[in-house]
């Protein structure tokens, strides 16, 4: 069952070729509901906006952008350093690393119906990687059920990616564990996956895509001073400390203030 193709039992009753459409299909979805999320929410507008206003402050380089763009790949990219949170950050690496690995095994063995026992393998880790995380997420790291006390079924429409996401490769598994073929799993795996390709300018699908945009053109202000407007991360500015809006901690050291963290937000 680990070892082989879960599609090449559908060649006998779907075409291969069908099934190689419906792949380009999701694909070509993807990137019309990403550009369409940019262009309705006005992303890019905000992004380019933001980056002429920041011009002059102080000049970047073409070796310190370059370096921005590096460590923004890594850091928060590649190891989602935006969250603070561990578990968070755990549960969406997870998420993403079996995401990737999931779609790129499945179009692998959907254009090639005779590849080998490793891509059917990586097919279930990322998977099953994705599942941990994201049911891992949505009962027990959610903000509105871990710290708010709501009922981890409350749903929002925020919440259409994870949950068809997660309805789309629980789907898939199963309808891989108990044999494949054309069934009524596969037509429920097939509905669940449509939802999470053309329900992208609905759900968070498209922030995979603008995020890495949004942190770049945030280590930028913060290298060339302007710091999106906002003061910057320093005290000792004396023009700086006068903007803060508490005059008791004008002087104050800036890790203070952080003892709210000590403790998880329970309190409901």
């Amino acid at each position: 069952m680990f070892t082989s193709n879960p599609f090449a039992a559908l060649s006998a009753s779907i075409p291969a070729a069908v099934m190689q459409t419906y792949i380009v299909v999701m694909f070509i979805l993807v990137v019309a509901g990403t550009l369409f999320d940019v262009v309705h929410k006005g992303s890019a507008k905000y992004f380019f906006q933001n980056m002429r206003k920041a011009k002059g402050v102080q000049p970047v380089g073409g070796g310190e952008l370059v370096s921005i763009a590096v460590q923004t790949a890594v850091v928060d990219v590649l190891a989602s350093g935006e969250f603070c949170n561990p578990r968070r950050r755990i549960a969406h690496l997870l998420g993403m690393y079996g995401f990737v690995l999931y779609v790129i095994a499945t179009a692998v063995m959907v254009f090639n119906a005779s590849a080998g026992a490793l891509w059917a393998q990586l097919w279930w880790i990322g998977g099953l990687m994705v599942c941990v995380g994201g049911y891992w997420f949505w009962f027990f790291i959610r903000v509105d059920v871990a710290a708010e006390g709501n009922s981890p079924l409350r749903l929002v429409r925020a919440d259409l990616f994870i949950l068809s996401l997660l309805a789309s490769v629980t789907l898939g598994l199963v309808w891989a564990a108990t044999g494949g073929g054309a069934g009524v799993l596969f037509g429920l795996y097939i509905l669940a996956t449509t939802v999470l390709f053309a329900g992208v300018p609905w759900s968070k699908f498209a922030h995979m895509f603008f995020k890495p945009a949004a942190a770049f053109e945030k280590r930028v202000s913060k290298a060339n001073g302007s710091c999106a407007n906002l003061p910057t991360q320093t005290r000792d500015d004396p023009a700086q400390r006068e903007r803060h809006s508490m005059e008791l901690l004008r002087d104050a050291p800036m890790d203070m203030g952080l003892g709210i963290k000590r403790e998880a937000p329970r309190h409901y």
